[in-house]
């Protein structure tokens, strides 16, 4: 009904016209741009496909856009989704960062890659100035998602 009746008892009675927005259908729409959304961003976090290890730790707060580096089971480093030789790891990551050491920088290995191939590709993170650098690993019992 748009309105109400109102007015005196007499007979003469006139409509007062409805001043509430009707927002389910505003609602759906959000909740289906929600969705959609929700669906897409796993997607478009990183084009390198790594089996990760499981660990039980809890996730780093994340502050800043971290810089991504990814050691694939073949022993190939990409930094973010491009590939690049350890040499040169160091200086491309300060030009990525603008000579930022403290952008955090995560470091994603296959769970096949072996820990000295690993720990060599830290420490040349380190030793070029690089002050928050992290290690990824899959929850237990969690599935991966595309791109991990």
């Amino acid at each position: 009904m748009a309105g109400g009746m109102i007015g005196p008892g007499n007979g003469r009675k006139r409509y007062r016209p409805m001043a509430e927005i009707n927002v389910t259908p505003m609602v759906d729409v959000m909740l289906v741009l929600l969705i959609i959304f929700m669906v897409t961003a796993p997607m478009i976090t990183s084009g390198v496909n790594v089996n990760l290890p499981q660990a039980n730790a809890k996730p780093v707060p994340n502050t800043n856009k971290p810089i991504t580096i990814t050691v694939n089971a073949q022993d190939q480093i990409y930094l973010q989704n491009s590939q690049i030789q350890l040499p040169n790891l160091v200086a491309t990551l300060q030009q990525i960062s603008q000579n930022n050491n403290d952008a955090p920088v995560f470091i994603r290995g296959d769970k096949d890659v072996s820990f000295g191939d690993m720990l060599q590709v830290m420490a040349m993170i380190t030793q070029g100035g690089f002050t928050k650098v992290s290690l990824l690993v899959q929850q237990q019992g969690s599935t991966p998602t595309p791109g991990q």
